[in-house]
């Protein structure tokens, strides 16, 4: 049974935590954070409000990093030279050199280290990424991706709107997105980038070039807390156009036929067979699967970080 320790226990921990509980092979035993406000309500799990004192006092084999973006390498490499295995929520950094420090630390240690890109375990996305490899609808020709919300105030420190700390929406939002054209497609071969940003809000869009098709990623914090967040993508194939909004992926097929699955409630009909799941315990389970294996956990490349952190730079 691999113990498992996590650090940073803010808003994206409410999706971590659960699925650590849901692993039949690794057992969270250990939480940490500066606020011991926050760790109030988990009363199964022994808790720090000093990192190196967890570190000192347990003995984990994975640590979970749910800190703040400029916190990820530092505490990351902290853990893995202690011959701890890393998965950490994205982005890795906001600096390039970032990813070199915590990879090479990785393979000094013989340890793990993976970034939490969540799309890439999200079934959706991952059937656009098969649809596109095996030409399932013919040759893709346009895609549209989104992530739209309002401007995140509530924040430890305020440290989302400090762009230092954040990157702001480039690194909260747009990077999942681009993340997931990265992957699925490739490196883009050209980049043009708008942006509309005053003190409140922030808006960025990206057209990304291919050979034969292009994708357009918008991302937004808007002013007005009252906009509820919203993300989806329209990906135009030969054969086919797939939409995915409100948690429903559409197959509207060149011959008529449309094929729905609805993820929140796991119906699926046609030949699609999407499982109905939670991408967030998919990553965890994918990593907890690697170190019990010792295999690479090379679903996200440190190449493939770099050059969305080299893209991003531009905005």
């Amino acid at each position: 049974m691999l113990k498992v320790g996590l650090v940073g226990v803010g808003g994206i921990s409410g999706a971590h935590i659960p699925g650590w509980e849901n692993m039949k092979e690794a057992e969270l035993v250990a939480i940490c954070d500066i606020r011991p406000e926050r760790m109030d309500k988990y009363t199964n799990y022994r808790k720090y409000t000093d990192f190196d004192e967890m570190l000192d006092k347990e003995e984990i084999d994975i640590l979970d990093i749910c800190l703040p973006t400029y916190l990820h390498v530092d505490f990351a490499v902290k853990a893995m030279e202690k011959g701890i295995n890393v998965i950490c929520e994205k982005p890795i950094s906001l600096k390039e050199d970032d990813v070199k420090r915590a990879y090479d630390t990785a393979e000094a240690n013989n340890v793990k280290f993976m970034i939490a890109q969540v799309l890439r375990f999200w079934p959706e996305y991952e059937f656009v990424k098969s649809c596109y490899e095996t030409g399932k609808y013919g040759k893709l020709l346009s895609g549209v991706m989104s992530r739209l919300g309002s401007m995140p105030k509530w924040s430890f420190d305020d440290w989302m709107r400090d762009v230092n700390r954040s990157g702001l929406v480039p690194y909260d939002l747009h990077i999942h997105d681009l993340d997931f054209v990265v992957w699925a497609f490739g490196k883009p071969n050209n980049d043009t980038m708008r942006r509309a940003k005053k003190e409140n809000q922030d808006y960025i869009a990206g057209i990304y070039d291919y050979d034969d098709f292009f994708i357009m990623v918008e991302s937004l914090w808007c002013a007005s807390s009252d906009f509820k967040f919203k993300s989806g993508f329209r990906f135009q194939f030969e054969d086919a156009l797939l939409e995915y909004n409100d948690a429903k992926l559409t197959i509207y097929e060149a011959k008529g036929e449309t094929v729905m699955f609805n993820v929140s409630d796991g119906k699926s009909m046609g030949d699609i067979g999407l499982p109905s799941t939670n991408a967030y315990e998919n990553e965890i389970e994918y990593f907890m699967n690697c170190v019990l294996e010792n295999k690479p956990a090379d679903k996200v490349k440190p190449q493939e970080l770099s050059d969305v952190i080299n893209i991003l730079k531009k905005f």
